[in-house]
């Protein structure tokens, strides 16, 4: 099952855990600096399989994770996916 991260980059404080987390080695830390001066996680998404071990470890809740084309966001993978899926 294919998957997709996306990590708001100016939330991010670089802190590296979801690095660590990752099976597939699907994020590194940018060599870039964000608004606030922090270097966050940016993601490859080449292998990533939609586990979410890296939404679930994240202290500030800046990574969503999706599974397939049907772009649903995987249950607990981050608080503002769960304000989304209220809209909707």
């Amino acid at each position: 099952m294919a998957g997709k991260i996306v990590i708001d980059t100016e939330r991010c404080k670089g802190c590296g855990l979801c690095v660590v987390v990752c099976p597939k080695n699907c994020i590194v830390i940018s060599r870039h600096s964000n608004k606030n001066g922090y270097f966050p996680a940016q993601v490859t998404n080449a292998d990533c399989t939609g586990c979410a071990m890296c939404a679930i470890i994240c202290p500030d809740v800046v990574i969503e994770v999706y599974r397939d084309e049907n772009i649903v966001p995987i249950e607990g993978s981050s608080k503002k996916t769960e304000l989304t899926k209220e809209r909707a």
